[in-house]
């Protein structure tokens, strides 16, 4: 696609912006994950578990019901997840000191190194695109990092907060 078929819509309510920004963000996954794995051809890693590798970089020691509510997922499909991870070798299964019963989640090093090499795959190929992109739309799309990081924390925090409420049902996991 060059330049001449990217339009951007100026949009005059806030739901249509939404919109927007969530069909923009859908479509820019959406190609990063096939355009990292036509990089990596060996890799066959389902994004459920690159999510699961992110998370725990992001907080370590987390067991598996602690992983399944971050993530939004029944804790059975996070036990299956950490199952195939862990037989994978790209994580870690510990026992929490003074139960037995519970572990704490980490990535090996291995688990660290698939998830560096994904994260540079798609660094690059952003990298790639913002290059050929005009310097005002590569200086928005910088400014707007922090805003976005910041909405998807704002976002995550509702979630959690709505379901810690007394007499809500929490969110249907995924």
């Amino acid at each position: 696609m060059d330049m001449a078929d990217v339009s951007i819509q100026e949009t005059g309510t806030a739901g249509t912006a939404a919109w927007s920004l969530t069909g923009a963000i859908t479509r820019l996954r959406r190609v990063l994950r096939s355009s990292v794995r036509q990089e990596f051809p060996w890799e066959s890693l389902p994004m459920a578990q690159v999510e699961v590798l992110q998370r725990l970089a992001d907080e370590p020691g987390l067991g598996v019901s602690g992983l399944a509510a971050r993530q939004r997922l029944a804790t059975n499909t996070v036990s299956n997840l950490v199952q195939q991870m862990v037989a994978s070798g790209l994580v870690e299964r510990l026992a929490r000191p003074g139960d037995r019963r519970s572990v704490s989640l980490s990535l090996t090093p291995q688990g660290t190194e698939v998830l560096s090499a994904w994260q540079a795959a798609n660094d690059r190929r952003l990298g790639h695109a913002l290059k050929r992109l005009p310097s005002t739309y590569q200086k928005a799309i910088e400014d707007a990092v922090p805003a976005l990081a910041a909405l998807a924390a704002l976002l995550e925090s509702d979630e959690q907060n709505r379901d810690s409420r007394p007499g809500t049902e929490p969110t249907p996991p995924r």
